[in-house]
């Protein structure tokens, strides 16, 4: 065994071991996952990849292959943080580490909890209720979190205690948010335009994009250019950037339906992607961005965010993850 890719992963992704003369005749090797036998998704001399196992306890977890005894490679796996949520975008850090994520629901669900915030240690408490179809999540240089609904184009600000008021509307099938380096809120409405709210939430029209089946999905980088996920019904989606004036260009292309997007520290764009019952999350430079480097792999992933203390939250539809890497993202507002 001579390499594993990706390092990073969740139940339900697929890893892919590489080397030589795996024994794949007549029979196929058992590899394992920690203590847990892993289902082979493809086996060849050179590649085995396997599907992640559930119920691994997470952290840095041992790979073999029985057939070769002292073959054993490492890789980290994340371990379950909360189920039964709903993500349609990105969860949110605050600056202490609590995660706020959301239970979205089908649209014009009211579900009874809207926002759920889990505390560093995994507790989970009610935090946001009575809100439609709460979105996409984001917060501003003082700490209040700002939540849109694609059910009545509305952005609300939440504060402190859970209550929440109605900052901007009128804003289309809003789902996207990002606080700009201006400090103005710009929200994504998934039907083709980004807004920029100013002063008394006022919304005007910043750019245009075509339409998404799904949502858009926003992320400033430390360039000052706004980055964008749209997804469609093509066989691939790019993600595109967008200057400061609003004008929009393709990015990075070949992604298949990019979704959740996040800075770390170090400028890199991580983009969420999936299709067709498969996904991961990539690694992009803003210097070379068609080169994407797969860096963690899952079943059906939403969206990540980076704990201030370190580590990612990474999201499905209905649960969130925690991975413990050493890796941090871009503070907000930089």
């Amino acid at each position: 065994m001579t390499s594993v890719r990706p390092l990073w992963a969740i139940e339900g992704g697929r890893v892919t071991l590489e080397g030589t003369g795996f024994p794949v005749d007549p029979g196929l090797p058992q590899v394992r996952i920690g203590p847990t036998a892993a289902r082979l998704a493809h086996a060849s001399p050179t590649a085995l990849t396997v599907v992640v196992p559930a119920d691994l306890e997470g952290g840095s977890t041992a790979v073999r292959i029985d057939e070769l005894p002292g073959e054993t490679a490492y890789i980290e796996i994340g371990a379950p943080l909360v189920t039964g949520v709903h993500q349609v975008d990105n969860p949110a850090f605050d600056r202490h580490g609590n995660l706020y994520v959301t239970f979205s629901g089908s649209r014009g669900q009211q579900a009874a909890v809207a926002i759920f915030m889990v505390r560093p240690d995994g507790t989970r408490e009610p935090f946001v209720s009575d809100m439609p179809n709460p979105t996409s999540l984001a917060f501003d240089r003082e700490g209040h979190l700002y939540v849109s609904s694609r059910f009545d184009g509305s952005v609300y600000r939440v504060e402190p205690d859970g209550r929440a008021s109605l900052y901007a509307g009128d804003l289309g099938v809003a789902c996207g948010l990002a606080f700009g380096p201006d400090g103005f809120l710009y929200v994504g409405d998934r039907s083709g335009s980004i807004l920029r709210v100013e002063e008394q939430g006022r919304a005007r029209a910043f750019a245009m994009l075509p339409a998404s089946v799904a949502a858009f999905h926003l992320a400033f980088g430390p360039d000052d250019y706004l980055y964008v996920a749209a997804p469609t019904l093509g066989t691939t989606d790019a993600i595109y950037r967008v200057s400061p004036d609003g004008t929009v260009g393709v990015w990075s292309t070949g992604f298949g339906r990019p979704q959740g997007l996040a800075f770390d520290a170090g400028g890199h764009l991580y983009v969420t992607d999936a299709l067709a019952g498969w996904s991961g999350i990539y690694r992009v430079r803003l210097d070379a961005p068609a080169s994407p480097e797969l860096v963690l792999a899952g079943g059906t992933l939403i969206g990540l965010a980076f704990d201030p203390h370190g580590g990612l939250a990474i999201a499905t539809s209905d649960s969130v993850y925690r991975l413990a890497v050493g890796v941090r993202g871009l503070l907000p507002l930089h």
